[in-house]
C-alpha cells in the first residue's frame, strides 16, 4: 500500500489537470487505484478535472471544492491538491446521487443501495449548502449497518455561499453527493474534536424543524441569541459560526458519553429576521437542551491534537498509510493567523512518512468513536487514518 499527495497553484486548464495527475502518478510510480481531489471553485474546473482523469486513468475520483485545501504541504487556499493510492488489499467503488435537495433520505438511501455488500468504510461528500446531511446519514444507514464509519465533509465554495461542486469520477456535480466505499483488507483510525466551551445557562428547544430553530424556552431563537451575543449580534449569521451551538442531550450524541467530544456542534447559517428563526448547517433535534459556545485558537488546536491521536490509537499496530482531515472552516475564521498550525499538529503526530489530503468544510461526517453511527457535524476537525497491516 502506497499512498502520495501533490498540489497545483494556477489558472485551472485541461493540461494543467493533466499535470497534476502526471505528477500524482510519478510520485507513486504508477497509476493510482484511487484519487482524491479537493480544490477552490475556479473557472475552468470541468477541463481540469477531465485532463487529471486522463492522466491517472482511474474513474475511482471523488472530491469537492473548498474554503480551503489541506496536504502534506500544509494549508492554502485558492489551490488543487491530489492524492492518490496503489494497493492490492482495497477495492474502492464510486458512486452519486443528485437532486438531494429533493430528497435528502431519499438519495442516502440510493447511494447505499449502489455500493456492494462488502464495502467496510464509505467517504462522503455531499453539497454542503442544498442537501441535508443528517437525512443523508439517515437514508444510508436504512440500508447499511449504522456500525459502518462514514466519514467526510460537505463541499464549499470559500466563503460566498452560492454553488459547491462534488466530483465523482471525472463528473463535476452540484446539488449531489458522492461516496468511495472501500471492501477488503485495511485498518481505519478515527477521531473529532472540537474545542469549544459552553457558557451561560442552557436552554431547551422549544420549536424547530428540521435545521431551522425557531424557539428557546418559548421564546423567538433570534431574540435569545441577540441578547446572549450583545453589541456583536448585528453582525449574525457570520458572527454566529464564532459562538455555535452545543446540543448537550441530543438523543444520538448523549448516548456516546465521550469525554474527548461530550457536544454535538451546530453552526448558524442564516437568519430570519420575519419569524425570528435561524437556519443552522445540521438538524436541531425539538426538546434537546443547548448552550452558546466560544472558542479559543489554543483550545481548537488542542482538540485537533486529540483527534490525531485518537486515530493513531484507533489504527492498534496498524500502520497509517494515508490521513484524511476534514476542518470547519468556522474553525479556520477563529483559528485566523494560526490556521496553518491545525495542518501542522497533524504533520508533527503522524511523522513525514504519512502523506494527507482534506479540505475546510461546511460540515463534517464522522462517528465519535468507532462501532457508533456516524453523525453530522459543525465546528468540527474529524481525521481519520487508513491504515494496513506491517
Amino acid at each position: 500500500m502506497k499512498a502520495a499527495t501533490v498540489s497545483f497553484i494556477g489558472k485551472y486548464t485541461l493540461k494543467g489537470g493533466e499535470q497534476l495527475g502526471h505528477r500524482l502518478v510519478a510520485e507513486l510510480g504508477q497509476t493510482p487505484d484511487a484519487c482524491w481531489l479537493f480544490c477552490a471553485p475556479r473557472e475552468g474546473l470541468e477541463g481540469f478535472l477531465q485532463g487529471l482523469g486522463q492522466a491517472v486513468k482511474t474513474a475511482q475520483i471523488i472530491g469537492c471544492t473548498t474554503d480551503g485545501e489541506i496536504s502534506s504541504n500544509g494549508f492554502d487556499t485558492d489551490s488543487a491538491v491530489l492524492a492518490g493510492m496503489i494497493t492490492e488489499n482495497i477495492n474502492f467503488h464510486v458512486t452519486y446521487v443528485e437532486n438531494i435537495s429533493a430528497d435528502s433520505e431519499a438519495a442516502g438511501r440510493k447511494l447505499a443501495q449502489q455500493l456492494p455488500p462488502a464495502v467496510r468504510h464509505i467517504q462522503l461528500i455531499s453539497d454542503g449548502i442544498t442537501g441535508n446531511g443528517c437525512a443523508i446519514l439517515r437514508g444510508l444507514h436504512s440500508v447499511l449497518d449504522p456500525k459502518i464509519p462514514i466519514v467526510g465533509g460537505t463541499a464549499a465554495d470559500g466563503d460566498r455561499f452560492q454553488r459547491t461542486w462534488q466530483f465523482a469520477g471525472t463528473r463535476m456535480l452540484t446539488d449531489a453527493a458522492v461516496a468511495m466505499g472501500f471492501s477488503g483488507k485495511f485498518r481505519i483510525g478515527l477521531g473529532v474534536g472540537s474545542g469549544w466551551t459552553p457558557v451561560g445557562i442552557g436552554r431547551k428547544v422549544t420549536r424547530a424543524v428540521g435545521s431551522i430553530l425557531y424557539e428557546l424556552n418559548g421564546k423567538p431563537a433570534l431574540e435569545v441569541y441577540s441578547r446572549l451575543l450583545g453589541k456583536h449580534a448585528e453582525l449574525l449569521p457570520s458572527v454566529g459560526v464564532e459562538y455555535p451551538l452545543a446540543l448537550l442531550d441530543e438523543n444520538t450524541a448523549c448516548a456516546l458519553q465521550d469525554q474527548d467530544y461530550p457536544y454535538l456542534m451546530r453552526a448558524t447559517m442564516a437568519v430570519n429576521p420575519q419569524d425570528g428563526s435561524i437556519k443552522f448547517a445540521g438538524e436541531v433535534p425539538e426538546g434537546a437542551r443547548v448552550r452558546l459556545t466560544c472558542g479559543e485558537p489554543h483550545c481548537i488546536l488542542e482538540a485537533s491534537k486529540r483527534a490525531i491521536r485518537r486515530a493513531k490509537s484507533d489504527l492498534g499496530e496498524a500502520r497509517p498509510a494515508l490521513a484524511f482531515c476534514f476542518s470547519c472552516m468556522a474553525r479556520k475564521i477563529i483559528l485566523g493567523r494560526h490556521i496553518k498550525e491545525e495542518v501542522q499538529a497533524i504533520k508533527e503526530e503522524l511523522g513525514p512518512q504519512v502523506p494527507i489530503i482534506g479540505f475546510y468544510s461546511y460540515g463534517e461526517y464522522s462517528p465519535v468513536k468507532q462501532g457508533t453511527p456516524s453523525l453530522l457535524h459543525n465546528e468540527t476537525a474529524c481525521v481519520s487514518l487508513l491504515g494496513y497491516e506491517s
